[in-house]
């Protein structure tokens, strides 16, 4: 069963592999992370774990049985009991609910663990499976947004309804 884990790392050959992996992908629905992305990718790297270490951000992955990155979910800008959230899931598990139940999950430690009351995120108008996410996990949209520069809608979800208690979330080692 796939692990939401805290990113550290340790993970950083797996993150790489899972955005070569998956960057035509990733592509069509969002704009490109560009050549230098991953010609510096080790850099990169250390500046989000830097960023988490500095608590703007809590940057998660979430881990296959097999130790491959199946998707990343990130909450960025924590400021105010507020973040922002963004998520991008493997091609060979999208479709199947992998990022619906992951961002529903992650809603738990986001309030209990980093204090936050409120997410927020963006979902382009034509990127329909992103938005069908973000209704599912019970986001509701808010107002516009040009996400990528493309014609989109801000989402929020109140956290106040949940409780510290994490059933139901698997982490492993390094998880939060």
């Amino acid at each position: 069963m796939p692990e939401l884990r805290l990113l550290h790392a340790d993970h950083a050959p797996a993150v790489l592999a899972f955005e070569v992996a998956n960057r035509a992908y990733f592509a069509a629905s969002v704009s490109d992370r560009g050549d230098d992305y991953f010609d510096r990718f080790a850099g990169h790297y250390r500046a989000l774990l830097a960023e988490q270490e500095a608590g703007t951000c809590a940057f998660y992955v979430l881990v296959g049985d097999d130790g491959s990155v199946l998707g990343r979910f990130n909450l960025y800008d924590l400021s105010d009991g507020t973040a922002v959230l963004g998520y991008r899931v493997a091609q060979r598990v999208a479709g199947r609910g992998v990022a619906t139940t992951t961002v529903r999950e992650l809603c738990r430690p986001a309030a209990a663990e980093h204090g936050l009351r409120t997410l927020r995120a963006a979902a382009a108008d034509e990127n329909v499976a992103s938005t069908r996410v973000l209704v599912k996990a019970g986001f509701v949209p808010v107002g516009p947004a040009e996400p990528g520069g493309k014609p989109g809608t801000w989402y929020r979800r109140d956290l106040q309804d949940l409780s510290a208690d994490h059933a139901g979330l698997r982490r492993g080692p390094g998880g939060a």
